[in-house]
């Protein structure tokens, strides 16, 4: 990466609802699109958009099934998307650190 750290951000990754989809996936292995749905409040056909645009990036996979005979949908994170977020927060931490002595309000205190 070259020139201000902001330029190693990922679009696709760094929109926050992608980037909750992707941080929750990571943490829970496979998530329910419900649960995705309410956690991140947003709408149904929202959340589909952005589960698509990560899916066709390779970055998740989608299982649709039936949980008795109601249809379900789980979402989980691909080798590819595990990589592209350990990237996106490498990114977010560099980031951070060129700003953190800048701006007052985030100087670390020293008391």
């Amino acid at each position: 990466m070259s020139g201000h750290p902001a330029a190693g951000l990922d679009e696709t990754v760094h929109q926050r609802h992608r980037l909750g989809i992707l941080t929750i996936a990571a943490e829970a292995g496979q998530v329910d699109f419900g649960y995705l749905r309410r956690t991140l409040d947003m709408t149904a056909g929202n959340l589909s958009r952005h589960v698509t645009i990560l899916d066709e990036a390779g970055l998740i996979d989608v299982e649709k099934g039936y949980e008795g005979k109601r249809p379900r949908t789980w979402i989980s994170i691909s080798p590819a998307g595990r990589k592209a977020l350990a990237a996106e927060l490498a990114a977010l931490r560099a980031l951070v650190a060129a700003v953190e002595g800048a701006i007052p309000a985030i100087r670390p205190r020293t008391t």
